[in-house]
């Protein structure tokens, strides 16, 4: 088995800073953490390295959120909320499903992993439209990442706005139901498991206002029967709130316990708009919430790594597509928390490190990831600290999350094999890449422009 060998000034061994060590994968595993260099096939030896587990990424959309860059900041408070996510990113989305080849989607689907492994992500959930997942999985496969795909469940799948501003729900129930459940089956038997069992399917039901009781409780059955995780979007908007309210006499997160799908096994994405009792429930479940703090920010909003985590939730912090860059969502997610909270004190380098490794490899319900020990898969980072933007380290996390930048991110390793080296992207010409998903959004831009979709944003 081939071995790789790495110099660490500064490592993350099992939760705890050790210095000038060497970290030795061998085949998929971490083989050893020793003082002496070691024979190894691969070396990489650099004086200024922190050696840490690889980034687990839980919430990310590549895809969709490239294609509204330009069109998602700056926007009133109203349209963000309402018109951004109904307005703008479900119909453009559907728009580029319907128009662009599996070739185009592949293109900008790599480009959106290409710059989250180069910021040190190693595993990533990514929910998308079911429709993506052969392009998906194609660059994931490709590039060496650690993926679990969520294609989405809908009971409502074309979202749209109304001439009022507000959202609007077509279709969905029995039948559409039932073919959701189906096509899911399909993927799951199809992907699950493949390229080593690097490639996994989650259950991504989209959102408590576009799935319909019936279909989240087939959810939770689908979930007991093949134990796999599920995830799903959860009081994102006033008006997904509102909804639940008005059909069900129930928050978001009381829909969710009413309906059975909370638990170790389920991921909440954002929980913005989330009361203190919705969190106790959450907490009671021991559900994880998945904070995507950049995302809302841009919205004026804050969506607080801190509150969650100072309430006893399993919380981790997750990119949601817009900055597809986790050093740069870590320090977000720091000051963001701060913020609100008026306490420096709160989201420390060490707790949000913590976040993207050990609490988001319990996420996963994997011990196997998230940690520097020997015997575990070998998914590991390497970042440059010896910049003037860093020294002096006096920790490599609070260097890392406050003064690193992704440039700094020099290798990372996934089943032991490098997949980033030199701070490039080993799978392929990065030029090229961006030029044909360049190309791809170029062309969505165009529809969505001669649709009329791009007057929306204000």
């Amino acid at each position: 088995m081939s071995r790789l060998a790495v110099r660490a000034r500064w490592a993350l061994v099992e939760g705890e800073i050790v210095t000038d060590r060497w970290v030795v994968a061998e085949g998929d595993r971490i083989a050893a953490i020793v003082r002496d260099e070691p024979a190894a096939d691969i070396v990489i030896d650099r004086p200024d390295l922190f050696v840490l587990p690889g980034f687990i990424d839980l919430h990310n959309h590549a895809f969709t959120e490239s294609l509204v860059r330009g069109r998602s900041e700056d926007l009133s408070k109203e349209g963000f909320e309402t018109n951004l996510i109904y307005g703008l990113l479900m119909p453009i989305g559907k728009l580029a499903m319907d128009h662009l080849s599996p070739d185009e989607c592949e293109a900008i689907a790599e480009m959106g992993l290409m710059q989250l492994m180069k910021s040190g992500v190693t595993t990533l959930l990514e929910p998308f439209r079911a429709g993506l997942i052969a392009p998906y999985i194609k660059a994931a496969t490709r590039a060496g990442l650690r993926f679990y795909a969520g294609p989405y469940l809908f009971s409502t799948p074309d979202l749209d706005i109304g001439a009022d501003g507000k959202p609007t729900y077509k279709g969905g129930g029995g039948d559409a139901d039932a073919a959701a459940i189906d096509q899911w089956r399909a993927l799951y038997q199809r992907h699950h498991g493949t390229e080593g069992d690097r490639i996994r399917v989650t259950l991504a039901p989209h959102a408590t206002d576009t799935c319909g009781p019936e279909l989240l409780r087939k959810v939770r059955g689908l979930a007991d029967e093949h134990k796999c995780l599920a995830t799903i979007h959860v009081a994102q908007s006033h008006d997904e709130v509102a909804k639940s309210q008005k059909l069900y006499g129930r928050t978001p997160t009381e829909f969710l316990e009413w309906v059975g799908l909370l638990g170790p096994d389920v991921l909440l994405a954002h929980c913005l708009f989330s009361t203190d009792s919705d969190l106790d429930i959450t907490r009671r479940h021991d559900t994880t919430v998945v904070s995507c703090p950049s995302t809302f920010a841009r919205g004026g909003s804050t969506a607080a790594f801190g509150r969650f985590h100072e309430h006893g939730l399993r919380t981790v912090v997750g990119t949601d597509g817009y900055m597809p860059d986790m050093v740069s969502e870590l320090r977000t997610a720091g000051l963001v928390s701060k913020l609100a909270a008026q306490d420096p004190g709160v989201a420390t380098a060490a707790q949000l490190v913590e976040a993207v490794t050990t609490q988001s490899a319990k996420a996963l319900q994997r011990d196997d990831l998230g940690t520097l020990k020997v015997g575990a898969k070998a998914d590991l980072v390497a970042v440059g600290l010896g910049g003037a933007h860093v020294i002096p380290v006096v920790d490599p996390r609070n260097a890392l999350v406050w003064r690193g930048q992704t440039s700094d991110v020099w290798a990372s390793a996934v089943d032991g094999k490098l997949v980033v080296n030199e701070g490039r992207y080993l799978a392929g010409d990065e030029a090229a890449i961006v030029a044909r998903a360049g190309a791809a959004l170029g062309k969505i831009e165009e529809l969505a422009r001669s649709s009329g979709i791009l007057a929306r944003a204000k």
